[in-house]
């Protein structure tokens, strides 16, 4: 709910209260964000000046007080002598925004980006200067709130707007910022810095959200720690270039702020025109890391994805791609189905290569025709074959780019976005220009027509350049993405969409509106997958994850993993397989059996259960269930005990806790294996390698039952091989090895 009292503005739900107070001088003030607290406190966070300091500009001659440059503010002009960083620049003036009045109204104010839905109530604060109107708006959620502003243009002239921010705010207090970045292959990495006097900046200027930096950030106290401390997290609900910095005053205030990237930008706003920026999240814990992931996660999880999609389960699929690429036929594929079908999957997916002359990277993209040498039944053809199997149907798509070896950059060379210099490639293709309505009709027109015909249920929307033509465009491209969606898929909700952008190049929250779901990264390396969804949780919930078990080596990284590794990080996401299922060894084929039928016993769990980062692993829990995944990289020589802890339980109840039965490959011991064989083997002959496709060794499965208080002290796991032979109660696992526990309530 929000109230209204003496110029005092309270946001308030259970988790959370947001204060803020237009002062005498018209500025909108900050007071508090954290704890819920009454109204009539708000008296207790202001900020009293005093006398000010000596060099300060004062907004009133008479009252040394009155600097500007050391209040708590909810927005900040520039030249009145406020020295932080400004949210806001017009044609490089002065700008002096003062308080006019203000609405509060039931849910949302719908606006032309994507929005979250469902919230409560809206605040919407009105402050106006000569020539402009400026409104702050702030809709209150259960668990996180969202702000956002529009600017007017009322003068009689025209205004260049070349920054304009989601929100800014001045916190209290001495924070670390924490940012997710990286690249291809190697997406959000952790990184933590100390927010002091100098700026720090998190900020994409790709054209796209980024695989360098994502929008999404965290201020924390010096300290916090996973279930500790007080968190803030922020988000942007946009998919293009973003900015955020953190800066820390002389004073002690924090001024942190975020939304689109001033790089490039400049918006000319006519008479009567009017720009409206994407949507900031902010929500707040005083429950560590863990704490603020849970709101985040139900922030994202109830009022972000699209409303068909909000706690409805994903299916597990299998993806050609890795077991194919852009070798295949009709009899190829439905061979792949059979074997998925059996296998567990229940979703199909034909990946790159289906049409026009694509037959590498090179050429067709643009071209939406089938390939009728590889499918000779076309697409509707093969998707009745694998829907008659009891199979669901997807394809992929990447219908933003084009090659110019293709039918369509032959027809329409104008339609490829341009920057009056010799083009240049990436990926051997080039992006077309969707602030073009024909372009967008075009595209809008063929893939709706092919999901139309071919039944299909899912989409994988790739986008593999990121356009250095873009340019001023950046924005208006981005508007011209979001009017595609919509288009496309508001009228097909019950397709599930997972947006792709060489990986995780497009994680946000923007294409989180139009589609449940997200292919985090083109590593599918397991350990490194550890990183990456690990980086993302803080952020994003599990159930956003695209996580598959692909074949090792690995393709990105040469490392060699467990298949039991690679199922068990996948569990922690939307489990799909991705390889050549036709090479399985029977232990391996058995292997996948176990897993997805138990990923889908415990489907709603692993996808929305509540998600918790430990000291060796990740958890999910709905209260009743816990399923405890406890990773290790590489292992050292005599390793010591190892507890799994589980917090949240009731105390004095009795908890069963089991191990996921797993075995060893017999072949990866290679010449040990005499040691303990009762006859001398040729670790590399026929019948070792026999015995290595066809049986396993039970690896440390453990069964006890314990009351919620010792699991949450600790209790002890199995011991790690110490170097002296195989023991069946010992977890005798290479590098890289995992267990999964599973902790049920009993009556």
């Amino acid at each position: 709910m929000i109230f209204h009292e003496n110029g005092i503005f309270h946001l308030k739900t259970e988790q959370y209260s947001y204060l803020l107070k237009i002062n005498r001088w018209g500025l909108p003030e900050h007071l508090h964000f954290g704890a819920p607290v009454r109204t009539e406190d708000a008296a207790g966070f202001a900020c009293t000046p005093g006398i000010g300091w000596g060099s300060s500009v004062l907004l009133e001659s008479s009252d040394a007080g009155s600097c500007v440059d050391a209040l708590p503010l909810e927005w900040s002009g520039s030249g009145r002598g406020d020295y932080r960083e400004t949210p806001i620049e017009l044609d490089g003036k002065a700008t002096d925004f003062r308080y006019t009045g203000f609405e509060i109204v039931p849910g949302i104010v719908p606006m032309s980006l994507p929005q979250a839905k469902d919230g409560g109530e809206t605040l919407i604060l009105t402050l106006e200067q000569q020539g402009a109107r400026l409104k702050l708006y702030y809709t209150a959620f259960e668990t996180a709130l969202t702000r956002r502003a529009v600017l007017e243009n009322t003068g009689d002239s025209g205004l260049m707007l070349t920054k304009l921010m989601s929100q800014c705010v001045d916190l209290p207090g001495s924070y670390e910022m924490t940012t997710f970045d990286g690249g291809w292959i190697a997406e959000m990495g952790k990184h933590t810095v100390l927010v002091t006097a100098s700026r720090i900046v998190n900020e994409s200027t790709t054209g796209a959200s980024s695989n360098r930096h994502n929008p999404g950030f965290l201020l924390s106290e010096v300290g916090a720690g996973e279930d500790h401390g007080r968190v803030y997290g922020f988000n942007l609900v946009y998919s293009g270039n973003h900015y955020a910095s953190a800066q820390r005053s002389l004073q002690g205030l924090t001024r942190v702020m975020q939304g689109i990237s001033a790089d490039h930008f400049a918006i000319e706003l006519t008479p009567g025109g009017r720009f409206e920026t994407p949507e900031a999240v902010l929500c707040w814990s005083d429950a560590g890391f863990n704490g603020l992931s849970r709101r985040m996660h139900s922030f994202v999880n109830g009022h972000i994805v699209p409303k068909y999609w909000r706690y409805r389960h994903r299916p597990v699929l299998y993806n050609d791609w890795e077991g194919c690429m852009f070798d295949f036929d009709h009899r190829r594929l439905m061979g792949l189905a059979k074997k998925a079908k059996s296998l567990g999957c229940e979703l199909f997916v034909l990946d790159d290569g289906w049409f026009g002359k694509r037959n590498h990277d090179k050429a067709g993209l643009g071209d939406y025709k089938v390939n009728r040498k590889k499918l000779p039944m076309g697409l509707e053809g093969l998707s009745k074959q694998v829907r008659k199997l009891g199979m669901e149907f997807g394809l992929w798509f990447e219908p933003e780019s084009v090659n110019m070896d293709s039918d369509l950059y032959r027809a329409h060379p104008d339609w490829v976005l341009t920057d009056d210099f010799e083009p240049v490639l990436g990926r051997h293709q080039l992006l077309l220009d969707l602030t073009k309505a024909e372009v967008r009709d075009y595209i809008v027109q063929n893939v709706s027509t092919i999901l139309d015909k071919a039944g299909i249920t899912y989409v994988k929307w790739d986008m593999n350049r990121h356009s250095v033509a873009l340019g001023a465009k950046a924005h208006a491209y981005i508007l011209g993405l979001y009017d595609v969606l919509g288009r496309i898929f508001a009228p097909r909700p019950q397709i599930l969409l997972e947006s792709c952008s060489s990986g995780g190049n497009r994680f946000d929250l923007g294409m989180l509106c139009f589609g449940p779901q997200i292919w985090c990264s083109d590593n599918t390396d397991p350990i490194c997958r550890l990183d990456i969804q690990g980086g993302l949780s803080y952020l994003y919930p599990q159930s956003t994850f695209g996580a598959h078990v692909s074949a090792a080596p690995h393709a990105q990284t040469l490392r060699s993993t467990p298949l039991t590794t690679r199922g068990n990080v996948s569990f922690f996401g939307v489990l799909g397989y991705e390889l050549d299922l036709k090479h399985l060894l029977k232990v391996e084929i058995e292997e996948i059996k176990e897993q997805t039928a138990l990923y889908k016993r415990y489907r709603k769990l692993f996808q929305f259960g509540i998600f918790r980062r430990s000291e060796n692993g990740w958890q999910v829990s709905d209260g009743q269930t816990t399923i405890a995944g406890v990773f290790h990289k590489q292992l050292p020589a005599a390793p010591g005990y190892e507890q799994l802890r589980v917090p949240g339980l009731t105390a004095n109840r009795p908890y069963k806790l089991r191990s996921r039965a797993q075995g060893l490959r017999i072949g990866q011991f290679g010449a040990l294996v005499k040691h303990v064989a009762p006859v001398k083997l040729n670790p590399n002959g026929f019948v070792l390698r026999t015995a290595d496709r066809l049986a396993m060794l039970p690896d440390g499965e453990q069964t006890v039952t314990v009351s919620g208080a010792a699991l949450e002290a600790g209790i002890m796991l199995q011991p790690l091989f110490r170097g002296t032979g195989y023991d069946k109660n010992q977890r005798t696992q290479l590098d890289f090895g995992s267990n999964l526990y599973i902790i049920e309530a009993e009556e």
